[in-house]
């Protein structure tokens, strides 16, 4: 496996990657208090190579390589060692400080197993699972990195991760497209009478908005399900569900643009974003 050249120390890697790559958890980290904001933001570096595997593998069974890769690196931790790779070295620290819960780390690697098929989801809730078991999964390991996992803290990341994952991939439906995959569920899409293929060369109408408008309203639907828990979670856990307050203002400016994924304006940046965040870890509210 070829390695990143890194120039700093491996936190200092994670930490420009988040916020090159992942701007909008990289603003959600940086409300958390130290030293859980660089622990944070090497869980997201993480989560960035393992979400790239696909595309920078040219066969399916290299992808499935390099996501064992990072199996054995991390079940190797236990025993002391640690591999030259500088995510892979700041997440031994990290670990060794702040453990995690290895069944969230084991069901994201799964779940990016389905990247490298290039076959849609079959149904929506195949959808949610994949959305679950990578963004889902992910902020319920941010829960352990801020030491605050409750019952009820878990649920809500859950539900934000699920809701999170399902704009991002409506939000990058245009980038899909290009790269002929699509990540719209295949029972939804045969209903609605839209063809995959005229998707890929840029061709969609009424029949696509109406596809990525039921997607769209589970994602809502699973906001609605992690602000149940509003009361019962701990403030601690907020850096980890400060997602959702995104998550909302996309949803809003989807629905302004028809559904259309290829509205312009959904590849903008949300205006003050960070402002948004600030206030509501503020006031405690997700």
């Amino acid at each position: 496996m070829a390695f990143p050249a890194m120039s700093h120390d491996p936190k200092t890697y994670c930490l420009e990657q988040v916020r090159r790559f992942d701007r909008e958890r990289y603003l959600c980290a940086l409300l958390a208090p130290e030293p859980a904001i660089s622990r944070l933001f090497v869980l997201y570096a993480f989560n960035l190579e393992v979400a790239r595997v696909r595309e920078t593998v040219s066969e399916s069974l290299i992808g499935q390589m390099r996501l064992q890769w990072w199996r054995e690196t991390i079940g190797d931790f236990a025993g002391g060692k640690i591999r030259a790779h500088p995510v892979a070295e700041a997440l031994a620290v990290t670990l060794a400080e702040t453990p995690l819960r290895p069944a969230l780390i084991e069901r994201i690697l799964t779940a990016r197993e389905f990247d490298l098929d290039d076959a849609a989801p079959p149904t929506l809730a195949a959808l949610e699972d994949y959305a679950e078991g990578t963004s889902g999964a992910l902020q319920q390991a941010a829960l352990d990195l801020l030491q605050a996992a409750t019952p009820a803290a878990d649920e809500a990341a859950r539900h934000v991760g699920i809701a999170w994952s399902l704009i991002g991939l409506l939000r990058a439906l245009p980038f899909h497209a290009q790269r002929r995959r699509s990540f719209l569920p295949a029972d939804l899409m045969s209903a609605a009478g839209v063809s995959t293929d005229l998707l890929f060369e840029g061709r969609h109408g009424p029949e696509l908005r109406e596809v990525v408008a039921m997607v769209a309203e589970r994602a809502r639907l699973h906001l609605v399900s992690a602000r149940e828990y509003r009361r019962e979670v701990p403030r601690a856990a907020m850096p980890a569900l400060l997602p959702a307050v995104l998550a909302e203002a996309h949803l809003r400016r989807l629905q302004k643009a028809g559904f259309d994924p290829f509205a312009a304006s959904l590849q903008q940046p949300l205006p003050c974003d960070a402002l948004r965040l600030t206030i509501a870890a503020w006031r405690g509210r997700y």
